[in-house]
C-alpha cells in the first residue's frame, strides 16, 4: 500500500512540476517570440485552462496520498514531511489564485479581444507559474534530502 501511495504522488508531481516546467520554459516564450498577441492569448488561455484541469486531478493524487501517509505515521511524522505539507499548502493557494483570479481573468479579457489586459493576466500567471516551480523544486530537494 505504501508504494502505491508513493506511486500516485510521485506521479502527481511529474505531472503538476513538469507541466510548470514545459510550459513556462518551453511554450510560453516559443509562443511570444512566433505569435502576435491575438494568437497567442487564446491559445495560451485555452492551453491552461486543460492544464489546470489535469493538475486539479494532480492536486487530488497528492493531498489524498499525502494525508493517507500523515495518518499511517501518526505522531512519528517526519520533519520533512511536514515542510513538504507546507509548501504543497502554499502552492495549493497560489495555484487557486492562479486558476480562480487570473486565468479568469485572461479568458475573459480574450473573449472582449482585449489583448492588453489578457497580456497582463498572462504576465502574473507567468510570475506566480515560476513561483510554484522554484518552490515543487523545493519541495523535491525537502524529499529527497530531507530524510
Amino acid at each position: 500500500m505504501n508504494r502505491l501511495l508513493v506511486l500516485l504522488h510521485l506521479l502527481g508531481v511529474i505531472v503538476w512540476i513538469g507541466g510548470m516546467f514545459f510550459a513556462h520554459v518551453c511554450l510560453r516564450p516559443v509562443a511570444a517570440a512566433q505569435l502576435a498577441p491575438q494568437q497567442r492569448l487564446p491559445l495560451l488561455a485555452a492551453i491552461l485552462g486543460r492544464f489546470f484541469v489535469v493538475v486539479s486531478g494532480a492536486l487530488v493524487l497528492l493531498w489524498g496520498s499525502g494525508l493517507i501517509r500523515f495518518a499511517q505515521a501518526g505522531a512519528a511524522i517526519p520533519a520533512s514531511w511536514l515542510a513538504m505539507s507546507g509548501i504543497a499548502a502554499l502552492m495549493t493557494v497560489i495555484f487557486a489564485l492562479i486558476v480562480f483570479r487570473f486565468h479568469r481573468a485572461m479568458v475573459a479579457a480574450v473573449a472582449a479581444s482585449d489583448w492588453p489586459q489578457a497580456g497582463a493576466a498572462m504576465n502574473a500567471i507567468r510570475q506566480l507559474v515560476l513561483t510554484n516551480l522554484l518552490l515543487g523544486v523545493l519541495t523535491v530537494a525537502v524529499a529527497v534530502l530531507g530524510g
